[in-house]
């Protein structure tokens, strides 16, 4: 059996840092959570891994107008729905077949078991918000099993 990392980074806000680049080399496939910022984080992001996003609150110029606002994504047996915003999602995950739920939004860090689903928010990898941490996170997908972590970056507070 493969098992495959899959990077998750959110609310990069037009900001990819050096450190969640670094943190997503080696991942067969990338999961942006929205509040992208601009295509350019998407296109550096594509030279590491490809890349599935949906689109943030904040993603609303036209380079984003083409960028779902929730997506399904299949990592081996395993499925993943991705929204940037959990307060809208419109699905039950569980009766649905997913496995994993992926949102950002909230720029807090999450992993979360409910109802047999892993929720997971994998922080804001972009300018600090308050005094939250700056981070990233990854998959990793062992045929159906699936575990999270959340990576934080040594980013001093101002």
């Amino acid at each position: 059996m493969t098992t495959t990392r899959i990077g998750l980074i959110s609310d990069t806000h037009g900001l990819l840092r050096p450190q969640a680049i670094d943190f997503l080399r080696g991942c067969a496939h990338i999961v942006h959570g929205g509040d992208i910022g601009t295509p350019e984080v998407l296109a550096q992001l594509e030279e590491i891994a490809p890349v599935t996003a949906v689109r943030g609150n904040n993603d609303r110029a036209d380079w984003a107008t083409h960028i779902p606002e929730t997506e399904y994504l299949q990592i081996g047996d395993v499925f993943l729905y991705a929204i940037h915003d959990l307060a809208l999602i419109d699905i039950d995950p569980a009766g649905a077949g997913v496995q994993v739920v992926m949102s950002g939004h909230t720029h807090q860090p999450l992993i979360e078991q409910r109802g047999g689903v892993l929720f997971v928010n994998p922080g804001s990898a972009g300018p600090r918000r308050f005094r939250l941490p700056i981070c990233a996170g990854e998959l990793i997908v062992d045929g159906k099993n699936v575990s999270a972590r959340i990576e934080h970056f040594d980013i001093p507070t101002p």
